[in-house]
């Protein structure tokens, strides 16, 4: 695909000041039962089975209602939990647009979609969003063609065995998984502010609980590369973001969560952790079962009663699991000015 560069531009992102956390509706919101199965590590990982996703389906009741005329951009839909989650926001009716890497997939999935739901509400964008020109076009695209956006699904992520850097010189990891969310979430954030009841939505990953984001390296320059745990600290940070965002953006009535979605089966995991994959595979969640509680978060009143929760399977839980793993006020505030420092010095 074509990449668009522009020099000596302003960046809208540029000027955003780190917002100190609100001390109202600072608790996870997790019941007690959640509570102690997220701090008693075992049952916590089953609840990340598709074990853990039938036993919490048995006490749900279905949102009521459909996502028509509500403008909803998901990143990263042409395959695995994104696909699924682009079906059912579809289903729901939805006006979509997937924000994918190749044309040929990209184009292959609308059809696919619009074939199956009969919604014709279904469009594309294409960007690398590991390359944040291509995130600044996309999102400039947006912009123009947009009145506005109701609902922002942050789902594209990716876990790498290697460490290599992107064409503009950062950590792919890092770039894909963390700054590239920043960066894409605050070009965006005027657009949503328009819309009345707007959402983010953040796609974690469980393997955060295992880690404490490393403010000073970021990139993964400083010790022996680790594919998991890059990935597993860029989850952090983006779930660390999402409560600074849940704190900035409460004022303009946008609602911002973050979700993991359990271990999955899907392609991405197959080929970058194939031990896991053959260890786990009969535990595994279906797409489906995976990208069930975004388009939930998407839809439900209870998701918009309240702001900065982590969820899984409809239900918020706990951040923090780990001793060791919590991150402090001055860490958040770090974090967010050096992203901020990062897409600031952007040509």
């Amino acid at each position: 695909m074509e990449n668009h560069r522009k020099t000596g531009s302003v960046h809208d992102a540029g000027n955003t000041k780190y917002a100190a956390p609100r001390k109202k509706d600072s608790g996870s919101g997790a019941g007690w039962l959640d509570y102690l199965a997220d701090h008693a590590i075992v049952p916590g990982m089953l609840l990340f089975s598709r074990f853990g996703y039938d036993l919490s389906r048995r006490f749900w009741t279905e949102p009521i209602g459909t996502l028509y005329g509500r403008n909803v951009v998901l990143t990263g839909g042409t395959s695995g939990i994104g696909k699924a989650a682009a079906l059912m926001l579809a289903e729901k009716k939805a006006f979509l647009t997937i924000v994918a890497r190749n044309e040929k997939k990209a184009q292959q999935v609308q059809q696919e979609i619009m074939e199956k739901t009969g919604n014709p509400h279904v469009d594309y964008l294409l960007a690398d969003l590991s390359l944040m020109q291509d995130i600044k076009q996309v999102a400039k695209q947006l912009r123009d063609s947009k009145k506005s956006i109701d609902i922002l699904i942050n789902n594209a992520g990716a876990l790498f065995n290697e460490r290599k850097e992107t064409s503009e010189g950062f950590e792919q990891t890092f770039a894909t998984d963390l700054l590239g969310v920043f960066y894409l979430t605050e070009l965006l954030k005027k657009t949503l502010a328009r819309s009345p009841g707007a959402r983010i939505i953040n796609v974690a990953s469980g393997g955060m609980y295992t880690q404490k984001i490393a403010v000073h390296d970021l990139e993964n320059k400083q010790e022996l590369y680790n594919g998991s745990k890059a990935y597993a600290r860029a989850k952090r940070g983006v779930v660390m973001l999402t409560r600074i965002w849940a704190d900035q953006l409460h004022k303009d009535g946008i609602r911002v969560h973050a979700m993991h979605p359990g271990w999955v089966d899907t392609p991405g995991i197959k080929r970058a952790l194939p031990e896991f994959h053959a260890l786990v595979n009969k535990l595994l969640r279906t797409p489906d079962q995976g990208a069930d509680t975004i388009v939930w978060l998407a839809l439900s009143k209870k998701a918009g009663q309240s702001t900065g929760r982590f969820w899984l399977d409809r239900r918020p839980h706990e951040t923090v699991v780990f001793p060791g793993t919590a991150a402090s006020d001055k860490e958040r505030q770090a974090l967010w000015h050096k992203l901020q420092g990062l897409i600031s010095s952007l040509p």
